[in-house]
């Protein structure tokens, strides 16, 4: 029995994530302009973010529908951990605390977590399915403007456990369909990616001073102009 969740959740979420994908920030990182201060900003609140949905996930990994999709495989905190690492130094944990973005993120995931637990397959979703689709294009943009070597920095992109990461969204997608939830449940959870979807970009928003401060308004402008259609969807679609 097929709850359909995973391609309602695909062409639910397409408007928002085209949205996300036109947040100046991000667009100047498709473009290939991205600055170092911003970025580390950057993996410093995806940390905080991890770091709460998967304590949550795992707090939920017996949970009837949970469970079910529950891949530790998944978990991004090490290696934004080791990303953190590079960028601030040993004492990183001294250096980073979430910006006000981050904070509302992380507390709303804390309580949907105590309310509604199911509404974190909407954050896995959201998060996971885009680090797999988006990642490897988006690790070779950052090495080639930071200028950074091969494992330096990018480690959050890297699944180390999923060594066929096409295959493993298959599966995924599967284990969406496959979920013991009722239409009205599948409709909260697509509302809540939308929902999430709005968290980052308030997230990339909050970039756009340090990186406007470093490339100057003018190139800016010029970067962001245009109104592009989403380029990652494609292969989030995949």
């Amino acid at each position: 029995m097929s709850n359909n969740l995973a391609t309602k959740l695909r062409e639910g979420t397409k408007k928002a994530h085209t949205m996300a994908e036109n947040v100046g920030f991000v667009k100047c990182f498709l473009k290939g302009v991205v600055e170092k201060t911003s970025y580390r900003k950057l993996v410093s609140n995806l940390y905080f973010v991890y770091s709460a949905m998967e304590e949550e996930m795992d707090r939920h990994s017996t949970h009837p529908i949970l469970s079910k999709i529950y891949f530790p495989q998944l978990n991004r905190k090490k290696s934004l951990e080791q990303d953190l690492y590079f960028y601030y130094g040993s004492n990183w944990r001294e250096q980073v605390a979430p910006s006000p973005a981050a904070k509302n993120y992380v507390q709303h995931i804390r309580e949907v977590s105590a309310t509604q637990p199911e509404l974190l397959i909407a954050h896995s979703y959201t998060r996971y399915l885009g680090d797999l689709s988006g990642g490897q294009i988006l690790k070779k943009i950052a090495q080639r403007a930071m200028n950074l070597a091969e494992g330096q920095g990018t480690d959050f992109y890297e699944f180390q456990d999923i060594p066929d990461e096409k295959a493993f969204k298959a599966n995924y997608r599967q284990a969406l369909d496959e979920l013991p939830i009722d239409d009205a449940t599948a409709e909260r959870i697509v509302d809540e990616a939308n929902a999430t979807f709005g968290m980052n970009m308030k997230l990339f928003q909050e970039l756009e001073g340090n990186l406007i401060k470093a490339i100057g308004q003018m190139l800016f402008n010029t970067l962001t102009r245009r109104r592009a259609a989403g380029s990652t969807e494609l292969a989030t679609a995949e």
